[in-house]
């Protein structure tokens, strides 16, 4: 799992780094998607146990300017429920052969 993470933090930074920031704005511009993440996960932690309205809540947190949720809570359920059908290994191996 901590493979997964850095990298793809590792590849958020070369991205960073293509639109032109400066290694000062990286550091910054890092620091602050990491913290987002975090907030996110916590937020989503107990996703399955929520309601459809405790969903929506916890997305207006960070897409306050998204006009679409109702469309992303579906989408994201489905997402979720496909996921718990495989392991994580399967999805893995499907990405190494490839």
């Amino acid at each position: 799992m901590q493979e997964i993470y850095d990298f793809n933090f590792r590849q958020l930074e070369l991205s960073i780094r293509e639109i032109g920031y400066g290694d000062q704005s990286i550091n910054k511009k890092m620091k602050d998607y990491i913290n987002l993440l975090h907030s996110m996960v916590s937020e989503i932690h107990f996703w399955d146990k929520l309601t459809k309205i405790e969903k929506s809540k916890k997305f207006s947190l960070f897409l306050s300017d998204f006009n679409n949720i109702e469309h992303l809570l579906d989408y994201f359920d489905e997402f979720n429920s496909h996921l718990s059908k495989k392991t994580l290994n399967s999805y893995l191996k499907s990405v190494c052969n490839a």
